[in-house]
């Protein structure tokens, strides 16, 4: 039997309240979102983790079945491989000083390769008004297609390889990657150079944010 919404943002508010992540006034606003209906009434919890102090904020597609389960965003091997490629620990991760806003915030379930993209509505209706809530972010991340293709319209390259090789372009704001996911793991052997330096420049700039002082 599916718990009442109540219940399910009650819980949210304990995890919230713990991690020190947001205002609870939006985590209420995507719960009771009709479109989100579905994952309210299956007890899904939207994946997302805020904090007015973050200074880096990642960006990727949508949470996995696994990290669905967990409620823990990037709780899979995809996380594994992005923390070691940003060169911080989860516990650096999982601070206040990190946020992450995939472009979904519920898995949309499995597709023939991988999983169904991320709904356009989510991005458009909740990114604004929760990225007015962090004011410091000195760094944003984009993991993979959908991020870098939403927030760097008019200025990708012809394609996501392209748009990542030319990774300084974008700096300081925004720093493109691949997504981390096993499945990328052909194309990081056919572009070795992802690893050679765009991963170094990838771990460099997180540590400036990282130690940059709040405006």
């Amino acid at each position: 039997m599916a718990r009442p919404l109540s219940i399910l943002i009650e819980e949210m508010k304990i995890r919230v309240t713990i991690n020190a992540v947001m205002k609870m006034d939006i985590i209420e606003e995507i719960m009771q979102d009709p479109r989100n209906k579905e994952y309210t009434e299956r007890g899904c919890k939207p994946i997302l983790q805020v904090s007015e102090k973050a200074k880096v904020l990642i960006i990727g597609q949508a949470p996995g079945k696994k990290v669905e389960e967990s409620e823990i965003p990037f709780n899979d091997a995809s996380g594994v491989t992005l923390r070691q490629w940003m060169g911080i620990d989860e516990k650096t991760f999982y601070s206040e000083e990190i946020a992450i806003m995939p472009m979904d915030f519920y898995y949309p379930g499995k597709a023939k390769t991988g999983d169904l993209p991320p709904r356009p509505f989510v991005a458009k209706s909740y990114h604004k008004q929760i990225l007015a809530m962090m004011p410091h972010i000195q760094l944003t991340i984009l993991v993979g297609n959908y991020a870098t293709s939403y927030y760097l319209k008019g200025m990708k390259k012809k394609n996501l390889t392209e748009t990542v090789r030319h990774y300084q372009d974008y700096l300081p704001q925004y720093f493109p990657i691949v997504h981390p996911s096993p499945l990328n793991n052909i194309w990081q052997k056919k572009n070795p150079w992802f690893k050679e330096t765009v991963v170094l420049k990838l771990q460099e700039e997180v540590k400036k944010a990282l130690l940059s002082k709040e405006d």
